[in-house]
């Protein structure tokens, strides 16, 4: 397919129940605008029927475009793969349950047209989500705004509209431990915000595990921020303070007439010595153990096979 101007990018793990209300939202939306697009879902190497589901809307609707991974690589690497396959002039990445709302994208192709590059979708409320969610994502996206240079939007997922020269500038970014709403922000251009309401799962459950978000969460911090080598720093000063006043302190008491057993000397100083390496080397084989990541080479997913992929135009 040539001249397409929109294209949506969703991935897709385990949404048999979610994919057929989502073709049957979106598809009609897109249609009012009475441009090309294309609908590029990723299925993560889901267990259930998606990918059944998958083949046959591409079967019955060449505008839909269905890429199959091997395995489950995860959810950053399955938006991976559909920016790399998109080919429209904006690219619109969304959720397959519907919690992204579809007509929001229309807000955010509006602010395309006034000349954005990246326009975030920014959640006002979320409901359905457990309190243990909305705390932790709340200060995650607060704590990983306050360390990232330049600062990621707080309150903001993947839900984005993406200019061309947007996606191009991400995919010529080679790391392998993404987070790609953090090189939203980093690749700079013209960005706005459009604020929404993210309701509810329309059905199924959430398949972000408590694992997941931890995985997500470190990527964030680990791959777009030094401070956790600061924080080591940091505690390394804390620390050495807090042992030299204990010693201060037992110098005091020897000369007030109050001796101490040399345990007492030799274990808060042994202690100390040890949390302090362990600490520093903790966090170092953290970021040895990325750098082994991306010496290795190894691709982001791999692709079992494609439905009507870009390649075939």
């Amino acid at each position: 397919m040539k001249g397409i101007k929109y294209s949506v990018v969703v991935a897709a793990y385990n949404e048999e129940e979610s994919l057929p209300l989502f073709f049957s939202k979106v598809v009609p939306l897109f249609e009012t605008l009475g441009e090309t697009f294309e609908i590029i879902i990723t299925n993560d190497g889901s267990s259930d029927g998606t990918e059944d589901i998958l083949a046959q809307r591409c079967a019955a609707d060449k505008r839909v475009k269905g890429i199959n991974f091997s395995r489950n690589f995860g959810q950053q690497a399955a938006l991976l793969a559909g920016l790399k396959e998109s080919r429209g002039d904006a690219v619109i990445v969304m959720d397959a349950d519907l919690q992204d709302p579809p007509e929001v994208a229309l807000e955010m192709i509006e602010k395309y047209k006034e000349g954005y590059d990246i326009v975030h979708g920014r959640r006002k409320k979320r409901p359905g989500e457990s309190v243990f969610k909305k705390v932790t994502a709340r200060l995650y996206y607060k704590f990983i705004h306050r360390i990232s240079n330049p600062k990621v939007p707080e309150n903001v997922g993947d839900f984005k509209l993406y200019s061309r020269r947007a996606v191009d500038a991400i995919l010529s970014l080679p790391e392998r431990n993404r987070l790609i709403r953090a090189q939203a922000a980093w690749v700079g251009f013209r960005q706005t915000f459009v604020e929404f309401d993210r309701p509810a799962r329309a059905v199924g459950e959430t398949k972000y595990t408590l694992k997941k978000m931890v995985k997500l969460a470190s990527d964030g911090i680990i791959s777009n921020s030094y401070y956790p080598l600061y924080l080591a720093l940091k505690a390394g000063i804390l620390l050495g303070v807090l042992s030299a006043a204990a010693f201060l302190t037992f110098i005091i008491l020897a000369i007030c007439g109050v001796y101490l057993p040399l345990a007492a000397w030799l274990f808060p100083t042994v202690t100390l010595l040890f949390a302090i390496h362990l600490t520093i080397k903790g966090l170092t084989d953290i970021y040895t153990a990325r750098i082994y990541d991306e010496v290795k080479n190894r691709p982001v997913y791999v692709i079992k096979d494609k439905f009507n992929s870009n390649e075939d135009d």
